[in-house]
């Protein structure tokens, strides 16, 4: 069963702080408090935060515009131990005593291990961060503890399996991602629910891909909502799920902020009609001309620059599909395998000769050059 303690239903809107406004190469800290006594006017409570948010200064954000002005009992924090960054036993303990001075907080509600995935399982068992992430909990430091996650499903239900001391996971839910093979959205929300844990839901928007996209996609939805935006489509779905906390959105100014607190307040179940328009939606995405890589990775393994050409490509076919070159563009920057850039690709060919799908690499890496390189 799942932890009915932590579960709303319907669920909450959660406020993440990761793609905040900013104004002349910083954070906009009078928006953001603008946005905060918004959000909290509305009833909402719930901040997202992490060690690397906003180049590292998110969590003191969230201190300014919420712990120094607020009463400590009025909001919600969670935040996430950066675990590529763990090298030593007691790193765990370093980072978060940091995090505690970052924001101000006391002691974190929702506490978390970030970016999980099969890749860094060894490292937590080697350092001990399981044992670590219980201690939090048990010292009263963090109220819940669980893990943002980034794999497959075998994998999720491999760790829950394990750690059955884990509160929640969070997930990256939206509904293009929900029948994804490579995200398997719908397969790891019920590999939670399957073990009884609760689920906090991220990039319900698709990082803003899903607030926009074609005319022919928007025409679809606005046909049976002509006054609602694109995103609340998107924040609907998420919230018609159930074994929810909140459905975190990254909000960056105030009129997204005011949309999402109007979708989610009084969040109402997609009906049938909603649903097929949906459904509609996902057949025209997924019938839409991309680059079909499969994120086999034999590319990279010939690759004598180590590009990371699947995470290019996956950016650059996120372009294609959702017409959100801002977000593409943000997504390149940040996790494309930086600072090995698609202009740095020598041109040899090696990646060619190995893919299956029989891609024209280079002319791929050439194009995302032109369109994600700023």
């Amino acid at each position: 069963m799942a932890h009915n303690n932590l579960v709303n239903n319907p669920p909450t809107l959660g406020f993440g702080l990761m793609r905040l406004p900013e104004v002349d190469g910083s954070i906009d800290m009078q928006q953001v408090k603008t946005m905060v006594d918004d959000f909290m006017a509305a009833g909402f409570t719930y901040f997202d935060t992490a060690w690397g948010y906003m180049d590292g200064k998110s969590e003191e954000t969230l201190r300014k515009a919420v712990v120094e002005r607020y009463p400590r009992d009025a909001f919600t924090v969670a935040t996430k131990l950066p675990i590529w960054l763990m090298k030593e036993k007691q790193d765990p303990e370093h980072y978060f005593t940091q995090q505690l001075e970052r924001t101000g907080a006391g002691y974190f509600d929702y506490y978390m291990l970030h970016a999980l995935g099969a890749d860094r399982l060894e490292m937590l068992d080697q350092l001990d961060v399981w044992t670590f992430l219980s201690g939090v909990k048990q010292s009263g430091r963090a109220k819940h503890i669980g893990i943002s996650f980034h794999d497959t499903a075998e994998v999720l239900d491999g760790i829950l399996r394990a750690h059955p001391e884990l509160d929640f996971v969070q997930l990256q839910i939206n509904y293009a991602d929900w029948d994804d093979e490579k995200v398997q959205s719908r397969l790891c929300y019920e590999t939670c629910a399957k073990h009884g844990k609760a689920v906090i839901i991220m990039e319900p928007v698709k990082g803003g891909s899903l607030a926009g996209m074609s005319d022919k996609v928007q025409s679809v939805l606005k046909e049976i909502h002509p006054d609602d935006s694109i995103a609340s489509w998107a924040m609907r779905f998420c919230g018609s799920l159930d074994n929810v906390i909140t459905v975190l959105s990254g909000m960056s100014n105030i009129d997204q902020m005011q949309d999402n607190i109007n979708v989610m307040k009084d969040v109402q179940p997609l009906n049938e009609q909603e649903r097929a328009a949906i459904d509609h939606v996902r057949g025209i995405l997924s019938g839409m001309p991309i680059i079909p890589c499969t994120s086999c990775r034999y590319c990279v393994e010939e690759c004598p620059q180590k590009i990371q050409i699947p995470n290019i490509l996956n950016h650059y076919n996120d372009y294609l599909l959702y017409d959100n070159l801002i977000g593409a563009r943000r997504g390149y920057r940040l996790f494309s395998g930086n600072p090995v850039k698609a202009s740095e690709c020598i041109q040899c060919g090696l990646c060619e000769t190995r893919c299956p799908q029989k891609i024209g690499i280079i002319d791929a890496l050439q194009q995302c050059v032109k369109v994600l390189e700023v």
